[in-house]
């Protein structure tokens, strides 16, 4: 008797990382009940769409990617940020099959059951332990909360994710485990806030491998550095991470190699009275002086950070005092966004609303300052040796990352003689020259490795 055909559903990822694990919960209970996943609109029975909504531009990007499903295919489900944001899925596109908010896994696959019945095929239900990733085989992210408990003013996140919810610590680590042991060699910790992971749970303990580990930030990322260990040299990576002082006691495992000496925190303005228009928690902290404390601790700190020009209400002198911060602080890598009104958001309501004209060129601006530190910050590295974990091969050489980079959104490192190099793999190599954003380089030979231990980075 011929095997029956699996039912295939399609699927569209979009958005943040935190969107991302969503996507990829979805797809792993999909290959868990027995659906194939199909990479074509022709060949799917059934697409599901995930979506952003945060900002104006993202809920266009979301809209006219439900609407190339639906002439393509034609059975949408539609799950996300956008479906929280009322009714505006459905009366965009009124022949959708269902609408969910996002982290919704039960009510995605109670959709795709009423539209696309389960298969029984017990031979079929079988995925990876780790799951299924969207992300390359080397690297993958690490959600350890959902929601958020902060109120800022430009956003509209809580409202749509909801307040902070803490995952067990062992829990965490468990995930952790199975994606080292999936061959995963950077791990990136993910959360709207990382460093208020625990706090709804008031850091009870949990266990792991029999032994009890506090639901806290410290105490998680530390566990996380031995597995790095155990996993002969896995990256750790910290996003989303707000300057408070307990963050401190993070930085010394970035000095003694336990994880990676990279800090993720969203400063988004320097201004005193535009963090407090913004909500921004944490915002009367000094964080000049936090940031030459971390240095202090670990010198190779990277510290990366976005920031909003054209905020409403921002004066020119406020704006200059941005750019004051932005020389000073010196960070590595920045992000910058002219401020986009979000329906729903509080800003919306505050006076003197910048020309979307100024706001970009406050935007360009910024950036444009923010460009001549990020050269001069990639020039130290220049004749040093990094470990650098690579992404691409092609027949010019190879891509990679050092210490220094996220996946997607900072600089690569170009390995000018590494054809032979294999994408998830780790080397070594000497930087050679660089620009505002990128390295590039030649593999370290033996020699000069040994020479270089004074110079070495993560």
């Amino acid at each position: 008797m011929p095997r029956k055909k699996l039912p295939k559903v399609g699927f569209v990822s979009l958005g943040c990382p935190k969107a991302l694990v969503d996507s990829e919960r979805i797809l792993t209970q999909l290959r868990a009940e027995g659906y194939a996943i199909s990479p074509s609109y022709e060949g799917a029975d059934l697409v599901v769409v995930n979506t952003c909504g945060f900002i104006d531009a993202a809920v266009q990007e979301s809209l006219d990617a439900i609407g190339e499903a639906l002439q393509e295919n034609g059975r949408v489900i539609v799950t996300g940020c956008l479906g929280a944001k009322g009714d505006i899925v459905v009366r965009t596109h009124p022949s959708v099959l269902a609408v969910t908010g996002p982290h919704a896994l039960e009510e995605v696959m109670g959709a795709v059951h009423a539209h696309l019945a389960r298969p029984h095929d017990p031979f079929s239900d079988l995925v990876p332990a780790q799951g299924i990733k969207l992300t390359p085989r080397h690297y993958a992210y690490l959600k350890i909360s959902e929601g958020c408990n902060h109120h800022c003013s430009f956003c509209i996140i809580p409202s749509m994710r909801g307040p902070l919810v803490s995952r067990p610590a062992g829990e965490v680590m468990r995930e952790a485990e199975r994606l080292v042991e999936a061959g995963v060699k950077e791990l990136l910790v993910i959360s709207q806030d990382t460093s208020a992971y625990g706090v709804d749970l008031r850091y009870r303990t949990d266990f792991w491998g029999g032994r009890p580990i506090r639901t806290r930030m410290r105490e998680l990322v530390a566990a996380l550095g031995e597995l790095g260990r155990a996993g002969e040299g896995v990256w750790v990576r910290l996003h989303y991470v707000y300057p408070y002082p307990h963050v401190d006691d993070v930085i010394p495992l970035m000095a003694e190699g336990k994880i990676l000496p990279y800090l993720d925190v969203p400063f988004q303005h320097a201004n005193p009275r535009i963090l407090r228009l913004m909500k921004r928690p944490a915002s009367g902290e000094d964080n000049l002086a936090r940031i030459r404390a971390w240095r202090a601790v670990c010198p190779e700190i990277t510290i990366r950070s976005t920031f909003i020009a054209g905020f409403p209400g921002e004066t020119e002198a406020e704006f200059r005092e941005l750019l004051a911060f932005l020389e000073e602080a010196e960070l590595d890598r920045v992000g910058c966004f002219a401020y986009s009104p979000v329906e729903g958001a509080s800003a919306n309501a505050l006076p003197d609303p910048a020309p979307a004209a100024l706001r970009e060129e406050r935007r360009a601006r910024l950036m444009q300052a923010q460009e001549k530190i990020s050269a001069r910050r990639l020039r130290r590295r220049v004749g040093k040796t990094l470990r650098v974990l690579v992404d691409a091969v092609t027949p010019e050489g190879a891509v990679a990352r050092s210490s220094a980079d996220a996946p997607e959104i900072d600089g690569v490192v170009r390995i000018e003689d590494g054809q032979h190099l294999k994408p998830g793999e780790f080397a070594r190599v000497k930087v050679a020259r660089s620009d505002s954003h990128d390295l590039w380089a030649r593999c370290a030979k033996s020699g000069a490795r040994r020479r270089a231990t004074e110079t070495e980075l993560p």
